[in-house]
């Protein structure tokens, strides 16, 4: 019997001669960590395979019962997927980095270069996603991917950088929704007579954060048809916002300065250094790949729509986001006039200055509008996370987060435990805005990491099954510059964006990974290895063997069962 995965299997390699001591001690160490935390597991649920469809047969082959009613469609799966780096409004928030670093062309080159790295992450995820479809995401491939023995070690640190990583993502995300909403109040008031406050941001954040957790504490239907008519509006504002400063912009850039000029307002030497941190702006917006991933166990045949909806949406937000940020470039104005925004909000001074008063409010809060689809998927996500993860017993109190609302079908108590996660963070703010970017630096760092653990395994152990969702010859090139992106541009993400580099300004990110590192290090030596031994087997499936009975082979039941890999 696999330790692992609970399939019987003909032979035990464990011992074939080819496994060294320390091999040897590992597994037999996992086998005493295993019987030890089973003692009070609940048997695995028996389910009938001729009972179940086929989503809910390869889930129970992976070991777990069905519990969600599965109702996103095509259409709710990909716009719940582009929902979730939310383009439109994304852009707009990050727009400064690069602008700030190198000027239009940095924003318009690093958007495209970046782009592609962070496209190879999101395809390397959608193979997974389609070969191993459950709420578990990536996480949940180590126990398919990793060596038995090293399976609960991998996809404990795997899952605590993508938990704390969507956590801190879904922090950022309400915190923008609060900023965009107040820049557009400070927008009708010229920039003059208000100005936000922190006290004001960490309020107004805290006010959405309860209403998207009010509002994903709805049934699975609910939230479908929410999430449905996301993308709609997301392209119809995308699309007539670019046609609106194409069209009103008296004062556009020529090509030669849009494309070729890069102006340094970081104070970084040399200038190419500076130019970099234009990579910032896409790899913040396309990342959290695998939200789609997380609400496998909701959308009708997950292993073809989860993976495709993640390619096409990711492949439009790159790009969509690119055409998008060259409308920006060449209608930025005088970058030192646009980077003196009052509310730190670039974008908002480019509408207002082009569109004036009225539309900037209008785009401004259409933006915040299409965050606040991105908190809510953001949340839908990390809630099924928690309750994932809560199903394999990896968190404290595991088994009151896993609990489901009996009158909607969903981890209502998960979903509040999240929220309350992200508004903790977010009161960071009060005190210190410094401190809490860093945090919000830290997202996709912890989220791009949590993915390339399970595609280092993929390529470095060669058990990986492929899903009706595969990148034929082109697999192991994608997964090979997905890592070698994500290990570049990690580099960017912990140095600070300004130079000279004060207090301030100083990105303290790499402090924070160092805490995300001793936390789920320390909280397994301490904790963790002692219960935890990675997904669990949760489910029996039965095969019923036709004619068995009626032959009297066995006297007695005409199904045998076995769990099928």
């Amino acid at each position: 019997m696999d330790p692992n995965t609970g399939i019987t299997k003909e032979a035990d390699v464990t011992g074939s001669g080819l496994d060294d001591k320390r091999t040897g001690r590992r597994q037999s160490a996992f086998n005493r960590r295993k019987s030890s935390a089973v003692v009070d597991e609940a048997p695995a649920a028996i389910v009938e395979a001729s009972a179940l469809n086929a989503a809910d047969r390869r889930l129970a082959e992976m070991g777990y019962v069905q519990v969600y009613k599965r109702e996103f469609s095509w259409l709710s799966t990909i716009s719940f997927a582009l929902s979730i780096s939310g383009l439109f409004a994304s852009v707009s928030t990050t727009f400064i980095y690069p602008f700030e670093a190198g000027g239009a062309s940095s924003a318009i080159w690093c958007w495209l270069i970046s782009g592609f790295g962070c496209y190879c992450i999101a395809l390397s995820v959608a193979e997974l996603v389609s070969a191993y479809p459950t709420s578990g995401g990536l996480y949940f491939t180590c126990k398919y991917l990793a060596p038995p023995e090293w399976v609960p070690e991998i996809a404990w640190l795997t899952g605590w950088l993508n938990l704390l990583g969507q956590i801190a993502g879904a922090a950022s995300t309400e915190y923008g929704c609060a900023q965009l909403l107040l820049a557009a109040v400070s927008m009708a008031s010229d920039f003059n007579g208000y100005v936000p406050t922190d006290r004001q941001t960490v309020g107004v954040m805290a006010a959405f954060t309860t209403l998207h957790a009010a509002l994903n504490s709805l049934n699975t239907a609910a939230l479908e048809k929410m999430t449905k008519t996301y993308v709609i509006f997301h392209l119809a504002v995308l699309f007539s916002c670019c046609v609106v400063l194409l069209a009103m912009c008296d004062y556009k850039h020529s090509s030669a300065y849009t494309w070729t000029t890069v102006v340094d307002n970081s104070g970084w030497r040399p200038t190419g250094w500076s130019f970099i941190f234009g990579f910032l702006s896409a790899s913040w917006t396309m990342t959290d790949y695998d939200a789609t991933a997380h609400i496998a166990e909701e959308i009708k045949d997950p292993e073809i729509k989860a993976p495709w909806s993640i390619a096409i949406a990711l492949g439009f937000t790159w790009i969509g986001g690119w055409l998008f940020t060259i409308v920006l470039a060449y209608c930025s104005g005088d970058p030192t006039h646009t980077l003196s925004n009052v509310v730190v909000q670039p974008v908002a001074q480019i509408f207002y200055d082009v569109i004036g008063r009225n539309g900037g409010i209008f785009f401004t809060v259409a933006a915040c509008f299409i965050l606040n689809f991105t908190a809510m998927t953001a949340i839908q996500a990390g809630a099924r996370t928690i309750w994932a993860y809560s199903r394999d017993e990896m968190l404290p109190g595991s088994r009151i987060w896993y609990k489901i609302n009996k009158r909607t079908d969903t981890p209502i108590i998960a979903v509040w435990l999240f929220c309350t996660c992200c508004v903790l963070i977010n009161l960071i703010g009060l005190g210190s805005y410094t401190a809490i970017s860093a945090i919000f630096n830290l997202t996709a760092i912890a989220l791009d990491w949590s993915y390339c653990i399970p595609i280092v395994c993929k390529l470095a152990y060669g058990k990986f099954e492929r899903g009706p969702f595969h990148l034929g010859k082109f697999s192991v090139p994608i997964n090979v510059w997905a890592i070698v992106w994500t290990t570049f541009v990690t580099i960017i993400y912990v140095m600070p964006t300004i130079r000279p580099v004060t207090p301030q300004n100083m990105n303290y990110v790499i402090v924070l990974i160092a805490a995300v590192a001793i936390f789920s290090i320390g909280y397994w030596y301490a904790a963790g290895r002692y219960y935890y031994i990675g997904p669990r087997n949760n489910a029996q499936l039965i095969m019923g063997v036709e004619g068995e009975g009626k032959a009297g082979s066995s006297g007695g039941s005409s199904d045998e069962k076995r769990v099928v890999q």
